[in-house]
């Protein structure tokens, strides 16, 4: 069985990171990446652009997330998996496990 999920995605953070622990003592920081570029798509250039909700967990999310702010460059790497919201819609999330920061060049 196939069971390959592996995402990486570059892009600005673009709400507040939230960090709360869990009821269990398990910290999260929970934020929103959003990613724009130009891609290659049957020969021809095609924009890109996503909002994608990402959630750090554990103890280690501590020392990654807390430099994290609005406007920070980061790109993460993680799996994805579907949380369903309070409206029973389900939504995308990428599980971070790594994250780097991006020097912006400024």
């Amino acid at each position: 069985m196939l069971t390959a999920n592996r995402l990486v995605l570059s892009g600005t953070v673009c709400k507040t990171p939230i960090r709360k622990t869990s009821p269990s003592g398990i910290p999260h920081c929970q934020f929103v990446l959003e990613h724009r570029s130009q891609q290659q798509e049957a020969g021809f250039n095609r924009q890109a652009w996503c909002r994608m909700p990402i959630v750090v967990s554990g103890p280690q999310s501590q020392a990654l997330t807390h430099s994290i702010t609005v406007g920070s460059n980061l790109k993460v790497t993680g799996f994805i998996s579907s949380h369903q919201g309070r409206n029973g819609l389900n939504k995308l999330v990428l599980h971070a496990e790594q994250i780097e920061l991006i020097d912006s060049g400024d």
